[in-house]
């Protein structure tokens, strides 16, 4: 399994993993480079990453932020985490998370599913699940994506983190790493340029 220090290396590694190793195929939104599964962890995630701060799009953030903490749809997006997660049929699947960890620790059973059976086809969401556990005396968590554009990826690892230490701080412990597993990592043929342009960038940086 990979390990990456940083968001940024993570993001800039998922979108090297797609272009080395993807191959053309289609997509609701277009045609796409779709590589294999990846697993990996994260040990530090923030805002003030240098490579997201240098490369990111920083116009997102809010947007993708919204997502994962408002509980109404925010466009362009067809769905919103903050509801799946704070609203889910009536549940609060945070506060159930925090109250399972709180009360056994040991438990594997903190598992949260964002997806709902029998739900619109064009609206099931790309983060499929949330996995939490105390290990260590740091809670660690796992998100599951079913797929997920490389491209865009850090804008759903650092709301993530968020969603990680308020868990941990409810808990009363540090928040230890973030893994990601992604089923179905790809790339817009769209977005092919700006990708090169990224690992262009970032190659030449890291030689320099």
């Amino acid at each position: 399994m990979e390990r990456w220090h940083t968001c940024g290396e993570a993001w800039i590694g998922l979108m090297r993993h797609v272009w080395t190793t993807g191959v053309a195929d289609l997509d609701d939104r277009g045609p796409v480079i779709e590589a294999p599964p990846r697993l990996f962890e994260i040990a530090t995630l923030g805002w003030d990453d240098p490579i997201v701060r240098a490369y990111g799009d920083t116009e997102a953030v809010a947007r993708y932020t919204a997502k994962f903490t408002r509980t109404d749809v925010v466009p362009p997006f067809k769905y919103s985490y903050g509801a799946r997660l704070r609203d889910a049929l009536g549940v609060d699947q945070i506060d159930w998370v925090i109250e399972l960890l709180r009360s056994r620790p040991w438990t594997k059973s903190g598992w949260i599913s964002l997806t709902v059976p029998g739900e619109r086809q064009d609206a099931v969401p790309c983060l499929a699940a949330l996995a939490f556990r105390v290990r260590s005396s740091r809670v660690s968590m796992t998100a599951t994506f079913r797929s997920q554009n490389a491209y865009t990826s850090y804008l759903n690892y650092l709301p993530l983190r968020a969603v990680q230490l308020e868990v941990a701080g409810a808990v009363g412990l540090p928040a230890g790493t973030m893994r990601v597993f992604v089923d179905v990592p790809h790339v817009y043929i769209a977005d092919t340029g700006a990708v090169t342009a990224v690992l262009a960038r970032t190659a030449m940086r890291s030689v320099a």
